[in-house]
This record gives C-alpha cells, structure tokens and sequence, in this order.
C-alpha cells in the first residue's frame, strides 16, 4: 500500500534523537512522502523542550525541500483521568497531536487503569492520533478503547519502531491484534515510523506488510493519499492547516 504521510517523527530536540528537522524533511523527500508530522516529545520526557518550543513552530516553513510539514507534538499521557503535559493554550498552534504511553511518565498499572487513560484522553478532544499502543507494559481493552477512537475521529498508530523490535519489544503481535481490531470495527489506521533518526523517515517496509496480511482497504489509513489525510485534519477541527496544505496541492 503508498504511504504518502510519516505522523510520527523526531528531531534532536526530543533530547535522544539525533536529526535535525531539515535532515528530517530532506529524508521524507528522498523516500517520497508527500507530508511529514515533526512530532518531539513534549516537557514530561527526559530531555524534551519546554512547551514554547511547541508554540514557535509556527515559524517553521510549510514546505521544507519539497515536503509539507505539519507542525505536532508526541504528548505525554499523565494519569488515568487522560491528562497530557501540553497546555491547553498550546492546542491551537499545532497541527497534529499523538498522545502515548511512557515509562519514564506513566508508570505501568493495570490494563483497566490504561484503558480508563486512553478512554479519557480520546474524549477530551485534544489528541489526533494514540501512539504505540503495542506496547506490553501498557496493555488496555482493544475492543473498548478501538471503538471510543472510532466515535471521537481519532486514529490508531501503526508504529514501524515497534514492528521493527527496535522499541517496546514483545509488540509486535500486539500490534498486529489492535490493527486487526481497527479493521473489524471500521476505524482509521495512521501510520508512523517513530524515526529518532532521518534515515529512517519514511521507511515503512514492516508497516506495509502488515497492512498487505491483514487486507486493510485503502480508506481505512488516512496516511493513504494526501485528500485523506487533509480529510481528516478536516475531521479533527484542523480547517486552517487543511485548507492551506489543500490550495498548495491544488486539491
């Protein structure tokens, strides 16, 4: 399947990346991405940037070396009422927002406290995608929270990091499960390498063999074409950003 959107990618501001974001969109443009997400870790991880580094994207280019750059964040789940480290007058200067579990910030519970977590979060309306959900050390009910991301528009990550056991391993049959979960209920798929380095921008061989076994139809992953990716900023209240990547597409 053509994957022509990367949601999921890091800089050297995360702090234990080591790119910088035009190695990042020189890459997406060599392996021919259409639009990349920058996605640093938000004030919670060790190392990341404090939350003004968030608010001056809006300095970025639209277009770096020929790809459109959306400016986002990977934002940090807190506790179980679905709290995450961006602040709200943050929300309105970025285009697209992952919200994951991690160790160093969310200390491993219980599959009910990660689905109360996800649940939460989904409905406070301030995420666009859940990142790395194959994660073992953060089981959830599939099923439950799958069908609340389905309600409220929000996507479900394929991570190529985790399929490639290069992070979070033991997550790869989980992976496979949540896709599965999202294929049967009819949710949207979004699909991220999670690169911590520029080479790897764009490299999604194990995510497209998963998509190829499970027959995933192509209106399932929003990262699919560009109309649907903007379709679905569209979805998610995204209008300004849609509406200009739309009229530099001529869509």
């Amino acid at each position: 399947m053509q994957l022509v959107v990367d949601t999921h990618t890091h800089t050297y501001a995360s702090g234990h990346a080591y790119s910088t974001l035009l190695e990042n969109a020189q890459a997406a443009t060599e392996q021919g991405l259409q639009l990349f997400c920058t996605t640093d870790h938000a004030g919670s991880m060790p190392g990341a940037p404090y939350y003004w580094f968030f608010i001056n994207q809006r300095v970025i280019p639209r277009k770096l070396h020929g790809v459109g750059v959306l400016r986002g964040v990977e934002a940090n789940l807190l506790n179980v009422q679905g709290d995450i480290d961006i602040p709200l007058e943050v929300d309105p200067h970025l285009d697209w927002v992952i919200a994951s579990f991690h160790e160093p910030v969310f200390r491993p519970q219980s599959a009910k406290e990660h689905t109360e977590a996800l649940l939460r979060v989904i409905e406070s309306g301030r995420v666009d995608a859940l990142g790395h959900l194959g994660n073992p050390n953060f089981d959830f009910d599939f099923a439950e929270v799958v069908s609340c991301a389905k309600a409220h528009h929000v996507a479900i990550e394929i991570n190529n990091s985790s399929l490639k056991g290069i992070s979070r391993v033991g997550s790869q049959s989980r992976c496979r499960a949540i896709a599965e979960e999202v294929i049967r209920q009819g949710g949207l798929l979004t699909t991220g390498t999670d690169a911590h380095f520029c080479t790897d921008i764009g490299q999604f061989a194990p995510t497209q063999t998963l998509l190829s076994e499970l027959n995933v139809e192509t209106q399932q992953v929003i990262t699919h074409s560009v109309p649907q990716f903007l379709h679905f900023l569209n979805q998610r209240g995204h209008h300004a950003c849609a509406d200009e990547f739309a009229a530099r597409f001529d869509l």
